[in-house]
């Protein structure tokens, strides 16, 4: 993954600049990959297809190992994005939650998907993040093979760190296929992981708001 500052292009009077105090750069987020080889994914999935006695023959089929290698490619490709953050000039001190951002992901044990929601929540610091950014950050972690603990943490750690706001919370609920589809057949299960940073783990009163409004303690 690749931080680095973003600045803007546009021209402002320079009368209103000397009365502003300076922008603050946004932090651009991009992930980086070894690369993508589409065409050997392609040839590698009519292999696998083959191997499992699938025949790629028919002219339904044909086409099948090229978009599971394009279908593959998206799921491990999230969207680079600006974490754009504005001044908490009011001073804002309760809680800001984004609830049910959607989540795909990948099991990295059986590369069946994960398909889930994500509630994020976060208690203001010095500055305030743009609403939209929290779903970013939840994609920007999903898109790759994952296990539900890690990425859990790993948002919740990354807008700890970057944010620096005075506490963090992550609630992720998430139907596993490599549970429903195969070996325990748990149709209908669902999986719940949470992180607590700063005063949603500290502060009692805090952490029951957040897990109330989550719905994870209901």
């Amino acid at each position: 993954m690749t931080e680095r500052p973003h600045r803007s292009t546009a021209r402002t009077d320079p009368r209103v600049e000397a009365e502003t105090a300076p922008v603050r750069p946004a932090l651009r987020v991009v992930h980086e990959s070894e690369g993508i080889d589409l065409a050997a994914a392609e040839a590698a999935a009519g292999q696998f297809l083959n191997a499992l006695g699938i025949s790629t023959a028919s002219e339904s089929l044909r086409g099948t190992p090229g978009r599971m290698a394009r279908a593959y490619a998206e799921l491990f490709s999230p969207r680079p994005f600006d974490l754009t953050t504005f001044p908490n000039d009011e001073g804002y001190d309760e809680l800001v939650l984004a609830r049910r951002i959607p989540v795909r992901t990948v099991c990295e044990h059986h590369l069946l998907p994960i398909v889930g929601t994500a509630h994020v929540g976060y208690l203001p610091g010095a500055r305030i993040l743009g609403l939209s950014k929290l779903a970013r950050v939840v994609e920007h972690f999903a898109c790759r093979p994952q296990v539900q603990e890690r990425l859990t943490k790993q948002v919740a750690d990354w807008l700890q760190a970057h944010l620096e706001p005075k506490g963090v919370g992550v609630v992720i609920e998430a139907e596993h296929a490599c549970m429903t589809l195969r070996g325990v057949q748990a149709t209908g299960s669902s999986t719940m992981t949470s992180t607590l940073l700063g005063l949603l783990r500290s502060d009692a009163r805090t952490r029951s708001e957040f897990l109330g409004l989550t719905g994870a303690t209901s």
